[in-house]
């Protein structure tokens, strides 16, 4: 028996036409900047969080302003 030497029989070879194909594809990147969005320490991930916490925070005042009372004692965390 011969073995075949077409390169694309190896065991690497799905490997490598998938690493190929992932190359072609563009990443995605979020809907208001060309940044792609990563876990971690990235300019994207800050900018979230960072939106996150302003809507916390507005949160936190529609609270007082429409309970009369602070936040932790309208939470209970103080009496």
């Amino acid at each position: 028996m011969s073995e075949s030497t077409d390169p694309s029989a190896s065991p690497a070879a799905p490997e490598a036409a998938a690493a190929q194909q992932e190359q072609s594809l563009p990443k995605a990147t979020s809907a208001t900047t060309n940044d792609v969005p990563a876990f971690g320490w990235s300019g994207y991930a800050e900018r979230v969080n960072g939106r996150f916490a302003m809507l916390g925070f507005v949160a936190v005042l529609l609270i007082e302003a429409l309970s009369g009372d602070t936040f932790l004692r309208w939470a209970g965390l103080v009496p």
